[in-house]
């Protein structure tokens, strides 16, 4: 794990979100008229850019896709964004990962005010040294678009620089943009979703994650 530069996802890579991301989106879909009371069947929208997924699971066409992530915002910017949970061993994984003198950043295709707002008040927004996510407007929610971006504004070497994340956009984004990417199997992400991308690593657990840079690093 020789990688100057690391890039992380946020949701279910950093943290499980699943608290705030699916009410927030039943209160989306409630101002639409739609009932949905069980919010484990919410969960596949954790990781996908949210106006995609509006339009794929429920068939809407771009206009309603956006009220739908607009109905979603007002409760997630006030009340979602801090039902949430950094998973245990990230503060040391980050930690262990600033000693070796490796730059960290999150690539998000959540607004990065958002992603910025839940590092400081979960307070690991001190182990990056940018954290980098899309506009309010849609731009860079693609992950592909979003790794560029972040190549470009931080001069990044893809030869140097790994993507971890949990679905199959992080791993994507990776790819087409010549980076390394290890995907993690505590996410959202099924092994299947994940297998089929073929990352360069695979961790089931953070421990795992961790210990590879231990044994790798330096």
């Amino acid at each position: 794990m020789h990688y100057q530069n690391i890039l992380f996802d946020l949701d279910g890579t950093l943290t499980d979100p699943r608290e705030g991301i699916t009410r927030s989106i039943q209160h989306a879909l409630a101002k639409l008229g739609i009932d949905e009371p069980d919010l484990r069947n919410l969960e596949h929208f954790i990781g996908p850019p949210l106006l995609e997924q509006f339009m794929h699971a429920y068939g809407f066409d771009e206009a309603r896709a956006w009220q739908a992530v607009n109905f979603y915002r007002e409760r997630f910017r006030v009340t979602g964004l801090y039902e949430n949970q950094v998973f245990a061993g990230v503060i040391a994984l980050l930690e262990t990962l600033e000693q070796q003198g490796r730059h960290l950043y999150i690539a998000t295709s959540k607004p990065w005010e958002f992603a910025r707002e839940i590092a400081r008040h979960f307070d690991f927004a001190r182990h990056f040294k940018v954290i980098y996510g899309s506009e309010l407007d849609g731009t860079r929610t693609d992950k592909v678009q979003l790794i560029a971006h972040i190549l470009e504004q931080e001069g990044l070497d893809p030869a140097k620089t790994l993507m971890i994340g949990d679905r199959k956009h992080d791993l994507i984004g990776a790819r087409r943009n010549g980076l390394d990417c290890a995907a993690v199997g505590y996410g959202f992400g099924s092994r299947e979703e994940l297998a089929l991308e073929n990352p360069t690593y695979h961790f089931d657990t953070l421990q795992a994650l961790h210990e590879a840079f231990l044994q790798n690093g330096g």
